[in-house]
Formats: C-alpha cells, structure tokens, sequence
C-alpha cells in the first residue's frame, strides 16, 4: 500500500505530544478551511490533514501507525511510496470504523465535513463514514458534553466440548495511554473472561466497563 507520512504532513516531529498535534492540527485547519482559505487545493489539503489528525490524536491508532511507519522510515519510504506493514502489526487491536475523534473535532471547531479518506487509511483502519452532523462551534454545550468510549473487541476459539460445559479463557488487549507529559504509551491489558455454557459461534460476551474512557468523564 502506498504510505502516508502524517507527522510530515501535520508538520511535528515523530515524539510530538499530544498537545503538540492539536495544535498543529488547529493551525492548519485554520489555513485550510474551504470556507476561508484562498488556497488552490484547500480542500485536498484540509482531508489530507484530517486525516492526519484522525490518526496521531487517536493513542491506539498512533501506536498501530507507528508500528508500520517504524519500517518505512528506516527504509527511507515517503508519502507515496509502496510499504509492507509487518506480520502481526495490527494484532490485538480493534479499530472502529473510521469517522474517529479527528473528524468529530474537525465538525466541533469548523464546520462541515471532514472530507474523504485515502486508501492508505482505510487498508490500515477500515472505511471511514461520512460527515453529516451539521455545524457546531467550539465552547458550545455540544463540546462540554460527555462522550462514551470505544468499544473493544476479541476473538475467542473454543472446542466444541468447552462451548457445551462453559470455559474461562485469558484474553489480552492491545492499546495506548498518553502519559503526564503527553506522549503516547502503548499499553497491553489482561482480561479474564467466563464462557457460559451452550455458546453459540458469533455470540457476543460483554464485560461492562472495560472498553476504552471516553471524553469529559465520559
């Protein structure tokens, strides 16, 4: 897949805090806004750096990224160049379907869409939806209100005779955390679960509480 080098493209370097990449993010947005900017491709730079945006301010999705930039950069590939993510780079994490909090702040602080997705987000992250959502602006009530987190999700494969009489199994969660100074951690999580007996396959099991945090308490 031909990658994408998003720090370039926020203009921040590669251990940018999370604060760091908010504010580029604002800066540009503000550059690049369709509505104000004079800008010939204004529109194609604004996606190019929601998008951006949609992934380094997302832990989880920053640490994933990394993982595959990690290689591309010490193969010298730039935006554009072909890469091979490396086996197992995406294992343990559940990435929700596209959309993510890049797009809500770009609809929150300006306005409008968000704009598409390149082929190089949706091969890592799954298709993105599309806008909609109407016009909000930042310091509103919308902005102070509590959001839930993400869901997480796991797959579990169980014998026949363990679907029957119900089984507990250990199951580990990729993800990331920003730490005191605003840096990205990956961060791995332990959960034990119990199947019920007579399971059926495509069964849903939730364990309330241990998705991600959500925002404002959320």
């Amino acid at each position: 897949m031909q990658f994408k080098d998003y720090y370039q493209i926020l203009g921040v370097d590669k251990g940018a805090t999370q604060d760091d990449i908010k504010k580029a993010y604002r800066k540009l947005a503000r550059k690049y806004h369709p509505d104000v900017s004079k800008e010939a491709d204004a529109a194609a730079r604004m996606a190019e750096v929601n998008e951006a945006n949609t992934v380094l301010s997302d832990p989880e999705k920053r640490v994933a990224y990394d993982t595959v930039g990690a290689q591309a950069w010490a193969a010298g590939a730039r935006s554009g160049d072909d890469v091979r993510p490396p086996p197992g780079w995406n294992t343990g994490y559940e990435f929700r379907d596209g959309g993510g909090d890049g797009a809500d702040a770009f609809r929150q602080h300006f306005g409008g869409d968000s704009g598409d997705y390149s082929e190089f987000f949706e091969q890592m992250f799954g298709r993105a939806r599309g806008g909609g959502g109407g016009r909000a602006r930042a310091g509103g009530a919308r902005a102070q209100t509590q959001m839930r987190g993400e869901d997480q999700h796991a797959r579990i494969e169980l014998e026949l005779i363990d679907a029957y009489r119900g089984a507990e199994r250990s199951l580990t969660l990729r993800g990331a955390r920003v730490d005191d100074s605003g840096h990205v951690v990956p961060e791995e999580r332990t959960l034990q679960v119990k199947i019920p007996q007579g399971v059926k396959e495509g069964q849903m099991i939730r364990l309330a509480g241990q998705g991600s945090p959500g925002f404002n308490g959320g």
